[in-house]
């Protein structure tokens, strides 16, 4: 899977770093200063990368968690996210990542220990409050849990901090490390999920939702706290009718008491964004559909997707209470 790996000089004799090369003895392996070297550079061709991604081993030294957009939340006031990684295993059409980077390469900072006391200091500092802590946002959480084992040396450090909660967003189906242990009791494994006419167009390299669905009930049968993300929507022709039938088809023998949340957000991009993922695929049908720009976002129409939400609404809420419903206001 990954064919060359770039490992910053300063990093090389890390345990985690000489654990990760071990997996990998066919790679070739090269040495860089900083991994903005590789990383940033401009004159990069994102979709031919995409192809064969390199993997670029770094340290952090900074800004290791981040004050989450007002509006992105499940229920808590206090909201943040960090990025142990960046950029996707998969290829969604739809993913603001191919805005923002320059690179389609993996980054993996391998000094956890940086992120996790960050961690606790921020809620040491409101120990009273519960505070949600969100860890897909730049990358999928799970897809590379195998080589990274994010999930597994983090969750000890969660569970050890009574008012830390943690969401792990993903596409896949990378959950035997946390099969192979007890349900953490403040993690929340949240499956992003659309209809499959549209998962097979725009989620390339994602696995079928079908067996995501498998994944999360194994992880709810052993008692793990699950989500459910239905965002961002995408509008096509018979949109009703797909998402109907793929709120049918996750609701069918989910365990309502071992749903954590549900949230539901529709298509939209930073028009810098839009613009640079519409150049890199302008066959894609994806950006012929309805869409506007307003206060420097393209989206739907607002009537359109003030219908999306509408209808999508109502349709949860035949599911699930209010109460674990959360609309992204973004």
């Amino acid at each position: 899977m990954i064919e060359t790996i770039y490992i910053e000089e300063n990093i090389r004799k890390h345990a985690r770093v000489i654990d990760i090369i071990a997996r990998f003895p066919h790679a070739r392996t090269i040495t860089c200063e900083r991994y903005a070297q590789v990383f940033n550079p401009k004159a990069q061709n994102f979709r031919l990368q995409k192809q064969k991604p390199a993997l670029i081993l770094a340290e952090k030294y900074k800004n290791f968690v981040l004050e989450a957009p007002a509006g992105y939340g499940i229920g808590a006031a206090r909201n943040y996210y960090f990025s142990h990684m960046l950029n996707c295993l998969y290829d969604c059409r739809y993913c603001f990542l191919q805005g923002m980077y320059q690179s389609a390469n993996y980054v993996l900072f391998v000094n956890y220990e940086d992120f996790q006391q960050e961690i606790r200091q921020v809620c040491s500092a409101a120990p009273a409050d519960p505070i949600h802590f969100f860890s897909g946002y730049d990358c999928d959480s799970l897809a590379l849990e195998p080589v990274t084992r994010f999930a597994e040396q983090f969750l000890p450090v969660f569970e050890a901090i009574p008012n830390a909660w943690l969401e792990l967003r993903t596409k896949s189906t990378q959950i035997r490390s946390l099969l192979a242990r007890e349900p953490a009791p403040r993690c929340i494994v949240a499956f992003s999920l659309s209809p499959d006419e549209i998962a097979a167009k725009v989620e390339a390299k994602a696995p079928p939702v079908q067996r995501r669905l498998e994944a999360l009930r194994r992880l709810q049968a052993q008692g793990w706290l699950v989500g459910l993300r239905f965002d961002p929507l995408i509008y096509q022709a018979g949109y009703r009718q797909q998402y109907r039938q793929l709120f049918g088809q996750v609701f069918a023998g989910l365990d309502l008491n071992r749903l954590h949340s549900v949230s539901l957000g529709v298509f939209r991009l930073p028009e810098g964004y839009f613009k640079k993922v519409h150049n890199l695929y302008p066959e894609e049908k994806l950006f012929s559909s309805p869409m506007v720009t307003q206060r420097g976002m393209v989206s739907y129409r607002q009537d359109l997707e003030q219908e999306m939400m509408q209808y999508c609404t109502e349709q949860l809420l035949t599911y699930i209470p209010e109460s674990k419903f959360f609309p992204c206001t973004l």
